[in-house]
């Protein structure tokens, strides 16, 4: 069955031996306390690593506003963007920062960007089953102290959460196909007679 918002949370709330909920937005204590962390940890935790299932890529077009000085483009990230995932081409001027009510990465670089990214997945059916455990992990921890008022509790979950995530992260890895070797800068500035820049910006 695939996973929901309930049942990761339910998930969550067994680890406490907390009563499990109906819905998100049934008013008891416990779904009060899971739905306050749930997207907030969501997205930290889809964030925080190069997830299998949130990495997605996009041709971005630049902006009608030209940034105030240094770049000549500024491209806007898509509104789901959580994380840029570093091109296996070096030396590229990319920097991300607020422009004209968003995030964009703003460059001399070309007329249009092939951009690689973690994007914000909300549908829970698309998440890796190991992810699901981590972040119902994660919530009971958050929510330990608010429904167990249980110290020992929370440091055993804690605990749970960090193994879960080293085994899905492992997991996520070996998926991985074998990534090509970055262009090396000192054998492009000899054949271009130009050095290139080596500052990134990876948030």
């Amino acid at each position: 069955m695939p996973a929901s918002e309930v049942s990761i949370c339910n998930l969550g709330l067994q680890k406490l031996g907390a009563t499990r909920i109906v819905a998100m937005s049934e008013n008891s204590r416990n779904a009060k306390s899971v739905n306050a962390c749930y997207e907030s940890l969501r997205d930290k935790e889809q964030r925080a690593y190069l997830w299998n299932f949130c990495k997605t890529r996009v041709t971005l077009a630049p902006s009608s506003v030209v940034p105030d000085f240094m770049y000549n483009q500024a491209f806007m990230l898509p509104a789901d963007f959580l994380r840029l995932i570093k091109p296996a081409r070096l030396g590229l001027d990319w920097h991300i920062e607020r422009h004209d009510g968003g995030l964009a990465i703003l460059t001399n670089d070309g007329d249009t960007l092939e951009v690689r990214y973690i994007a914000k997945v909300t549908n829970p059916a698309l998440f890796d089953p190991l992810f699901v455990e981590m972040l119902a992990c994660k919530i009971a921890w958050h929510c330990c102290e608010d429904i167990t008022q249980s110290n020992t509790k929370k440091a055993a979950i804690n605990a749970e959460y960090m193994e879960l995530r080293a085994e899905a992260r492992k997991t996520n890895a070996f998926e991985l196909p074998k990534q090509p070797q970055p262009v090396d800068e000192w054998l492009v500035a000899r054949h271009t007679g130009q050095l290139v820049n080596t500052e990134w910006d990876e948030e």
